[in-house]
């Protein structure tokens, strides 16, 4: 049977609440009875030497993942379990333990985060998108944790670094070269707008358009939500209009998805009847037939890059870059023709 907590206590002698007091790195106690269960927890093996070692040194080796969407709205989307596969093979290699966390708001989110700093059981956090509401930022800032962002920063922060692609030049290129080939009227299905990746795809698309004196029509830019189920509902008020479009970008692979679908639903085809562009992730690429065209997410090279550069900052390395640009390359396939 598994040592308890009262067999702590007995063994060290001491209250079970002082027992309790040490297991959560409280300062109200004296050294003597905190090295008498220090003692006790080593003698019964009570804990995992990684937890025994946070409680005695600097704190624990792990560090946070920490997504500010529900979990519904991550549900089959590939780069939310591409990205933290990537952080936990990074974290792997440098011997850490890695804590996912979500929250229901900004509030919550940062309090958890300062409970597990009182509790020294994190060292590092990534934050996997973001928001385009900065402020709780400042107050993550303050706490002077090297945090990295998957995504874009307005401002600059003294403990907060980023790494992202630039999804609004990405977007512009993409909307460009339809232009190029000869659309005039294109349309956008995007996911809701409250993060910056999904701003700035969309205004990429915008300003494209703008540029070329091509009319920016409302009807035609089309929030198709978080999930499968929200984005083929948006399809489908898409393809409901007096008119059509003769192009379709997509803001993310399951936008995309969703497009196919209700395109050979209606009896359509692609590129014949519809040019298809989008953002991409190779966890998709299978289910697209013409292939998709577009740029597919480097997703694990952000992972990996972002989980990197924390452990740097953890290590207490100096002069690193604020924000990381990741590169990307637009490729072209038979989802897209000449108009």
């Amino acid at each position: 049977m598994k040592p308890t907590i009262y067999d702590i206590a007995n063994k060290s002698g001491v209250s079970k609440s002082t027992v309790s007091r040490v297991l959560n790195n409280q300062d109200n106690i004296s050294p003597e009875a905190k090295e008498k269960v220090l003692a006790a927890i080593k003698e019964l093996n009570y804990m995992p030497s990684k937890l025994a070692r946070g409680l005695t040194g600097n704190g624990f080796d792990a560090i946070l993942a920490l997504s500010h969407r529900s979990v519904r709205s991550t549900s089959g989307n590939p780069f939310f379990s591409d990205v933290i596969q990537s952080i936990s093979a990074v974290s792997e290699k440098n011997d850490f333990d890695l804590i996912l966390q979500t929250s229901k708001n900004n509030q919550e989110e940062a309090q958890k985060i300062r409970n597990k700093l009182n509790e020294k059981l994190i060292r590092g956090i990534i934050i996997l998108s973001a928001s385009q509401d900065e402020q709780y930022l400042e107050e993550l800032d303050a706490l002077k944790i090297p945090i990295v962002i998957i995504g874009k920063l307005e401002k600059e922060y003294e403990y907060i670094y980023s790494v992202d692609t630039d999804n609004y030049s990405d977007s512009y290129q993409m909307i460009q070269t339809l232009i190029d080939l000869g659309h005039k009227e294109i349309a956008c299905l995007h996911a809701p707008l409250n993060i910056h990746v999904s701003a700035d795809r969309v205004n990429g698309y915008r300003k494209a358009l703008f540029d070329n004196y091509l009319d920016i029509k409302n009807e035609w830019i089309v929030d198709g939500g978080y999930v499968l189920e929200e984005s083929i509902q948006a399809a489908k008020k898409l393809f409901s209009g007096k008119q059509l479009p003769t192009a379709i970008f997509a803001t993310d692979a399951l936008k995309a998805l969703s497009l196919f679908q209700i395109i050979e639903k209606e009896g359509y085809k692609i590129p014949d009847n519809f040019s298809l562009i989008a953002f991409n992730d190779e966890s998709y690429s299978a289910f697209f037939t013409p292939r998709l065209s577009g740029i597919n997410v480097p997703t694990n090279i952000l992972g990996t890059k972002a989980t990197e550069l924390l452990f740097k900052l953890i290590n207490g390395e100096k002069d690193l870059p604020k924000k990381v640009i990741v590169p990307t390359e637009l490729i072209l396939t038979d989802s897209v023709a000449r108009k």
